[in-house]
């Protein structure tokens, strides 16, 4: 398609590319169709991912809870050892 034929495409076509096939014209679909499009943040802004406040999550566990820890020692001619296995793959 030149230029041209872009700038006046049909909205309710567009151009898929996906790997390993050429570009083809395609039918849009709607989304407001589809069965859980009550789920997506284009039917409630509530649904919104925020990847900020999910990065920025950090795990809280109460005074009570048990777990075990570890100390563990790392010398240099550990991570040297570590590093020149891991280059022979």
């Amino acid at each position: 398609m030149s230029r041209d034929e872009l700038a006046v495409m049909d909205g309710e076509k567009c151009i898929l590319q996906l790997r390993g096939v050429r570009p083809f014209l395609s039918n849009k679909y709607d989304i407001t169709k589809h069965k859980r499009y009550k789920e997506l943040a284009d039917f409630n802004k509530n649904n919104a991912f925020d990847v900020e406040k999910y990065l920025a999550h950090r795990l809280v566990m109460s005074k009570d809870t048990e777990f075990e820890m570890y100390e563990v020692t790392v010398t240099q001619e550990d991570v040297s050892a570590i590093e020149a296995e891991e280059g022979e793959d």
